[in-house]
């Protein structure tokens, strides 16, 4: 009998690839949903905010209730390279610490029941094998490791380290050889993505990434998630805009949009210039825009607030992500005064996420009617008569699914590209019928 493994990959998709790596390195395990079967469990951890930590450190102890006491556990990514002194501390229920720097040498950690805090952080290249999580058709390519930004609120950089790019001949090689595992849908993700290069001179490296990407054979499709306002150029969306592979999808997460915040923020760029990029993003033909708000940042007004809340509506993106202002030791923000209490925090967001809804319903309500190129996933966690079927240009996971309850093609396969008919909206679901192959 194999031995067999059992993985939680927690917080952002850049943690996903390194998960995979890992997977990659322990190809010799069998894959187990029980971690009460797992001879090894491995959690890879994130560190961002409070309630990222806190359901880190639960899942651990979680985990632990449940698993055989002759198996290891690892406690890996983020938060353990974050807290890596206090956690070996305060944690003895973990057999193996590692952080951010060891993901492609877990296989060694683990034969020698050894933890180990390599001063640099992984950057995945195209000689890590990994193996593929979730789709048979999508896989995120990572484009770079750490952050040059200096968000008063952020403390990724504390953990990762200033920006270290992957050549471009890396990241082609890596999607050459996925194209010939049979992917053709591609997300490229980093920290900072709009910055990719820069470290090496080259600032507009995401144009010159798009040209290469375009001349591989069997890409049908690609995004770019995690674009930063002040390193976003408007080359860069005309690029997209042009390009026949790029889907017109863009991810910046502007944080808050008043002139003094974002300034107390160090965001790197004012209001107006902001919502010029954003119009501009607009303006491009059936284009998708997603972004990432803070409510409650140290000294918010409630003006200031209702004037985010103002533009959010006014706007109309796509996408909204809400995140509560997490105070974070290490950060400039923390020391900042005055704090807002967590009873408004929680109100602000409260009212915020209920103008979401209305623009989320809004741009679903705008496909209705419409016909797209969409991957089917499988059957529908909604229904089990019911397929998940996702727009090529949406993001897995993030920006949800159609749900298919009709087809003119019978024996559809899982993985396959499909057109689709975007029949109706219910709430904030839409329902689809599948008309043809793509």
């Amino acid at each position: 009998m194999g031995k067999k493994l059992h993985v939680v990959s927690l917080g952002c998709t850049k943690n996903l690839v390194d998960t995979e790596v890992m997977l990659g390195r322990l190809s010799n395990f069998e894959m187990t949903d029980a971690p009460e079967e797992a001879d090894l469990i491995i959690v890879n951890t994130c560190g961002f905010i409070d309630a990222a930590k806190e359901e880190s450190i639960n899942t651990v102890l979680s985990l632990h209730e449940a698993r055989r006491k002759d198996s290891l556990l690892v406690m890996a990514g983020c938060l353990s390279e974050r807290y890596k002194e206090e956690l070996k501390k305060e944690m003895p229920e973990v057999d193996i610490f590692t952080g951010v720097g060891d993901y492609d040498r877990i296989d060694e950690l683990i034969a020698k029941k050894e933890s180990r805090f390599t001063p640099h952080v992984f950057l995945v290249n195209e000689e890590h094998a990994r193996v593929i999580t979730g789709s048979r058709a999508h896989a995120y390519v990572k484009l770079a490791e750490g952050c040059n930004q200096t968000c008063s609120f952020c403390a990724i950089p504390g953990f990762k380290g200033k920006l270290h790019s992957r050549t471009l001949e890396s990241v082609v090689k890596e999607v050459k050889r996925l194209v010939a595992d049979g992917f053709y849908d591609f997300s490229f993700i980093s920290q900072d993505s709009s910055s990719y290069l820069r470290d090496m001179g080259i600032n507009d490296g995401l144009v010159s990434l798009i040209d290469a990407i375009e001349k591989i054979e069997g890409v049908r499709s690609a995004r770019i998630l995690y674009l930063y306002p002040s390193t976003t150029s408007s080359a860069l969306i005309d690029r997209i805009a042009g390009s026949k592979i790029f889907q017109n999808y863009f991810d910046m997460p502007i944080q808050h949009i008043d002139p003094r915040i974002l300034k107390t923020m160090k965001r790197g760029i004012g209001s107006e210039k902001i919502k010029t990029l954003l119009q501009r993003m607009r303006e491009v033909p059936e284009s998708f825009v997603r972004t990432s708000v803070i409510v409650g940042f140290p000294t918010e007004t409630e003006e200031e607030f209702e004037e985010l809340c103002d533009f959010i509506e006014n706007f109309g993106f796509d996408r909204v992500n809400i995140f509560e202002y997490s105070d974070e030791e290490g950060t400039a923000a923390y020391d900042l005064e005055p704090k807002i209490d967590p009873e408004t925090i929680r109100r602000r967001a409260e009212k915020l996420g209920e103008i979401v809804e209305r623009t989320t319903e809004a741009s679903l309500e705008r496909m209705v009617g419409k016909t797209v190129d969409a991957i089917v996933e499988g059957p529908s966690d909604e229904h089990e008569f019911l397929l998940a079927a996702r727009p090529l240009l949406w993001a897995p996971e993030i920006d949800g699914e159609v749900l298919v309850n009709d087809s003119d093609i019978d024996d559809i396969v899982y993985g396959k590209l499909y057109r689709l008919e975007i029949t109706e909206r219910v709430g904030n679901q839409l329902l689809g019928r599948i008309t043809a192959d793509a």
